[in-house]
């Protein structure tokens, strides 16, 4: 998928169901991962930006705030790295964004984007127009085979004064909601997209009757598909029982969900590689993609210190449901 086409499969989603999406804890947070997650079947990177704009409206009405332009094309660029420093610095009239960031998914294409950086007081996020902001894309910095699409270059910031109401929230507003949790689950269900387009391109492709052990790994993967599903629906049950998170739950079921989808996922990357064979992922180009488009996703997943956490969290509260 080309460039322009990523964008336009983004400008698509913003204009139809992104505009009608529901918020996460509204009731229907299941239809909005359903959503998400029909989006990463098809496409990953495409799936990667319509999670990132997703996530930014939800956390703008967290704020108690609107889109600064209707129908504008966001992104929420949230990642801290070594070497990739992000400053916010008060200034007359408001802040002054400089530094750099890693991994600004939809860096060329999404006209505006929800940016951390540290200022003096603590964490906060900006709500920034791309075009003014960026004074430097590192062209070099996202070779990647798996997401190439998703471009997620490193930026450099510099630009005109950020007006304090374009601040979103207080200082560590953004990790500290509710909505950051169900954010990460959002994100989950994008892996299990993923997954789910995956192992459809494998049965669609395989002959009438394959051998047996095709259908064993054919009907292992169909199980983790339907194990996601019904995890997913859960955890989207729970953040709808509870959106003010006042249960104190959100960041232990968001690592149970994220910690399982991975897992899963690569489980079910495996069981499609060996039904498959070399075939479908040497000579089949969309589907040699969606294999690396997987892969690379899922390896944003943090591993072992998520699941250190998952663990502290269990023993904290004597809890294991």
């Amino acid at each position: 998928m080309t460039h322009s086409r990523v964008q336009r499969a983004l400008e698509e989603f913003v204009r139809t169901e992104g505009g009608r999406l529901p918020l996460p804890g509204s009731g229907e947070t299941w239809h909005r991962f359903e959503v998400l997650s029909n989006w990463a079947s098809e496409d990953l990177s495409v799936g990667r930006l319509v999670e990132g704009h997703s996530d930014a409206i939800a956390i703008l009405a967290e704020a108690a705030m609107l889109p600064v332009t209707q129908n504008a094309t966001y992104g929420v660029w949230a990642s801290r790295s070594s070497g990739a420093n992000t400053v916010a610095e008060p200034v007359a009239g408001g802040w002054r964004l400089t530094g750099s960031k890693a991994f600004c998914s939809g860096s060329s294409i999404i006209e505006r984007a929800l940016v951390t950086a540290q200022a003096p007081d603590g964490y906060r996020i900006f709500d920034v127009k791309v075009s003014e902001h960026i004074s430097k894309v590192h062209q070099d910095s996202w070779p990647a085979v798996g997401m190439a699409d998703s471009l997620s270059h490193t930026l450099d910031f510099d630009g005109p004064i950020i007006t304090d109401d374009c601040a979103v929230g207080g200082v560590g507003f953004y990790t500290d909601r509710p909505g950051f949790w169900f954010g990460a689950a959002g994100v989950a269900a994008c892996w299990y997209g993923g997954a789910v387009g995956l192992v459809k391109s494998l049965v669609d492709s395989l002959p009438r009757e394959p051998n047996a052990h095709v259908q064993a790994d054919v009907g292992m993967a169909i199980a983790g598909i339907e194990a996601m599903r019904a995890l997913l629906y859960r955890t989207a049950e729970a953040i709808d029982a509870d959106p003010a998170d006042a249960g104190g739950r959100a960041h232990y079921r968001a690592l149970v969900a994220r910690q399982v989808v991975h897992d899963t996922s690569l489980e079910v990357l495996a069981r499609v590689g060996s039904a498959g064979g070399a075939q479908p992922l040497c000579l089949d180009q969309e589907q040699s993609r969606r294999a690396a488009d997987l892969f690379i996703y899922l390896s944003q997943h943090h591993g072992g210190s998520d699941a250190a956490e998952l663990a502290r969290l269990a023993m904290e509260e004597k809890s294991c449901d």
